[in-house]
This record gives C-alpha cells, sequence and structure tokens, in this order.
C-alpha cells in the first residue's frame, strides 16, 4: 500500500521544499519588484519554483508576473512550478493561473479564493450633452474590456483541470474559496504537500 499522507507526499517533490522566489503579502507594484529582484538571482537551470501567500491585490500586477513566468518558460523551455502557502486570494489565483495546472501545487490547509474583478468608480456628467455620451460609452468599454480580461483569467485557471469555464463563472460572483484537497481533486492543482 502507498502512503499518501501529506508528511510522505512532499518528499516526492524535494524541489518545493526551497523556492527560489517568495511572494508575501499584497499583490502589488512592491510584490512585482521583489519578484523580478528574486527572478534575477535564481537560478538559470533546471526547474523555477515561486511560492506565494497572499490576500489579493493588482490583478494587473498579478497578470504582469504571470507574463514573466510564461515568457521564461516559452523562451527557454525551463520548467516553472508554483506553490500556494496558506492563502491564494484573488490576484493569487490569478498569478497562479500562468502556470500549467500540472505545474502547481498547494500546502496542506491552504485556500484559493476565486471572484469576479471589482470595480468602484463614479461617472460624473458635466458639460455639453452632445459629448455626455462619450463619457458613458468610455466607460461602458472599460467594463467590457475588464470582462475580457476576467474570462481570459478564468479560462486560464481551468484550463487542464475537471473545472468548466461555466462552472466558474457561476461561482465566482460569490467568491469561490477552494480548500487545497477539493483543489488537488478538481484538478486544479496537482499535489499538495
Amino acid at each position: 500500500m502507498t502512503d499518501t499522507s501529506p508528511a510522505s507526499n512532499a518528499r516526492n517533490y524535494p524541489l518545493l521544499a526551497a523556492p527560489h522566489i517568495h511572494l508575501h503579502g499584497p499583490v502589488d507594484d512592491a510584490m512585482y519588484d521583489t519578484f523580478k529582484s528574486q527572478l534575477v538571482a535564481a537560478p538559470t537551470e533546471g526547474p523555477l519554483v515561486v511560492s506565494i501567500t497572499t490576500l489579493g491585490g493588482d490583478p494587473e500586477v498579478a497578470r504582469a508576473m504571470g507574463d514573466n513566468i510564461r515568457l521564461l518558460r516559452e523562451y527557454t523551455g525551463r520548467e516553472t512550478l508554483f506553490l500556494g502557502k496558506v492563502a491564494v486570494y484573488s490576484a493569487g489565483a490569478t498569478f497562479m493561473s500562468a502556470f500549467p495546472v500540472d505545474s502547481r501545487f498547494l500546502t496542506r490547509n491552504s485556500r484559493v479564493m476565486i471572484h469576479e474583478r471589482q470595480m468602484q468608480s463614479t461617472i460624473e456628467l458635466n458639460g455639453p450633452l452632445n459629448t455626455l455620451s462619450y463619457t458613458l460609452k468610455a466607460k461602458l468599454h472599460e467594463i467590457e474590456d475588464s470582462i475580457n480580461i476576467q474570462e481570459e483569467g478564468f479560462r486560464a485557471i481551468v484550463e487542464g483541470s475537471k473545472v468548466s469555464l461555466e462552472e466558474l463563472k457561476k461561482k465566482a460572483p460569490s467568491n469561490w474559496y477552494i480548500e487545497a484537497q477539493e483543489a488537488r481533486d478538481l484538478g486544479l492543482v496537482l499535489d499538495i504537500i
């Protein structure tokens, strides 16, 4: 009989014991600077392991960090591994989506939270009547483009998993919290350590 306890499971993935890049806190410009510095200092050979713990933040920063990972993988063929620790919420899940599902891992008792993008905005209509429709159209275009970006991210999160895009879109409006075991069972991550 095979021992599948989390303690023994960690031994199956020795590379995850010492990530090359450690990210924690809000996903913001400071995290991106830390990410870039650690990426430059990381070994240039072998798999690259990136760990993150975050309650969320700026989705565009998460997308930019994810693009760095994607480009590294595509230009060098280098394997990149994702390790989510404790909380991989919101923009953290966006960053996770840059890694293929078979390169994603969570520590036990971790949770992933996926939700729809948020917007808080006030529209002030002030000026000649003929120009006001442009203000409203510009805001509508911003919303439509944000929805398109959200859909791209949702597709990337579920690609290769057992979760359909439709299922994710149903659960995301109410903040979908996914425990590590469920994430593994759904194929959103390869394994738990």
